[in-house]
């Protein structure tokens, strides 16, 4: 497996020459699951940070008082929105370190146009939810939800397996990526060494850049019609709502299966139930809409539906390699050195 981040500089491992004062912005509850103590004494190393102070409103006069001198937030799941009044509390303020993926929800014009450096630690978020992905990729071609259905059902009965599902294997199957985010791209690379043919949908993308991901770069329509396997990587924008509709969703093969790990609204929902409950297609699905599905919702239990609560990304002890890449960020700050991994305000348009 390579390293998704072979450019990378290395952060530097001498204490800095100065500790700008930082802050945590993020959910009271979440410092003691996000940095493990060898990251949070470094963050403390580095800058002049109180791990005990952890702001989840800047409205309050404790907030107000960390704000008036702070140069760095060091912001993560929670962070409240950073907008033209936080900024005017906050004028010493030059970067917001993210320890988490998408900034949209706390990175404001505002912060654009007060000219702050931004980074994200979305490439360590995309790392497991690629590897869940290309697991339920390479499970869905074995047709593992229908043959342990089928198994089960049997109770022990003998059954020819191999000719009752002579098409369940990944051997020359044909997997469709709609998007080539960071996690489109690292699924794509994940997948290269298998015997799989691979096909990829990006406005953005052009057709040498698809080679060179390893996929044949091709419309919508033709990924959903050609595709064993589709799985959703596309950021979740005005343009890309319900870009898998019922129209596409028709276009998919019998038994074919889709992967959402993006953002349910990319999906139309109510149409992939109807598939989903005709049994013609199979999903699996980390996230839909509401976020919470109702307790009488079908996807609960479809037996050709794998649904989770939206734990593709990190989770558990993933949630320390994204701590660890923000200490790395605000070394490199400290140090006067440029981000490895910038959020540009040109990119904010089309980018989770």
């Amino acid at each position: 497996m390579t390293d998704p981040r072979p450019a990378d500089p290395a952060p530097p491992e001498a204490p800095p020459a100065r500790r700008p004062r930082a802050v945590l912005a993020m959910h009271r509850d979440l410092t003691g699951r996000l940095f493990d103590p060898d990251t949070l004494a470094r963050l403390t190393e580095l800058a002049e940070l109180d791990p005990a102070l952890v702001l989840d409103d800047f409205g309050t006069e404790e907030a107000r008082a960390a704000l008036a001198g702070a140069e760095v937030i060091v912001s993560s799941w929670g962070c409240p929105a950073i907008d033209g009044t936080v900024l005017a509390a906050a004028p010493r303020l030059r970067a917001v370190i993210h320890a988490a993926g998408s900034v949209k929800h706390h990175i404001t014009d505002a912060c654009w146009e007060r000219g702050l450096r931004v980074t994200s630690a979305a490439w360590a978020n995309a790392l497991p939810v690629a590897e869940y992905t290309v697991a339920a990729v390479l499970l869905a071609n074995k047709q593992f939800l229908r043959i342990r259905e089928d198994y089960r059902g049997r109770r022990g009965a003998p059954h020819d397996w191999q000719r009752g599902y002579p098409d369940a294997g990944n051997y020359r199957r044909t997997v469709g990526i709609v998007g080539a985010s960071r996690i489109g791209r690292r699924v794509l690379e994940l997948l290269r060494p298998h015997d799989l043919d691979l096909l990829l949908h990006d406005p953005y993308v052009d057709e040498a850049e698809a080679a060179g991901l390893g996929a044949r770069l091709v419309g919508l329509d033709e990924l959903c019609a050609a595709s064993d396997t589709v799985s959703v990587h596309a950021p979740e924008l005005p343009a890309t709502h319900h870009l898998i509709d019922g129209r596409r969703l028709a276009l998919m093969r019998d038994g074919a299966t889709l992967i959402n790990t993006s953002r349910g609204s990319l999906l139309d929902q109510d149409a992939l139930v109807r598939e989903l409950v005709s049994g013609r297609l199979d999903a699996v699905l980390d996230v839909t809409v509401p976020e919470v599905l109702p307790a009488d919702s079908p996807l609960y239990d479809l037996p050709n539906v794998v649904l989770t609560p939206h734990i593709a990304g990190s989770l558990g002890r993933e949630l320390h390699r994204m701590a660890a890449a923000a200490a790395d960020e605000l070394a490199r700050y400290a140090a006067g050195q440029p981000f490895a991994h910038p959020v540009l305000a040109e990119d904010a348009h089309r980018t989770a």
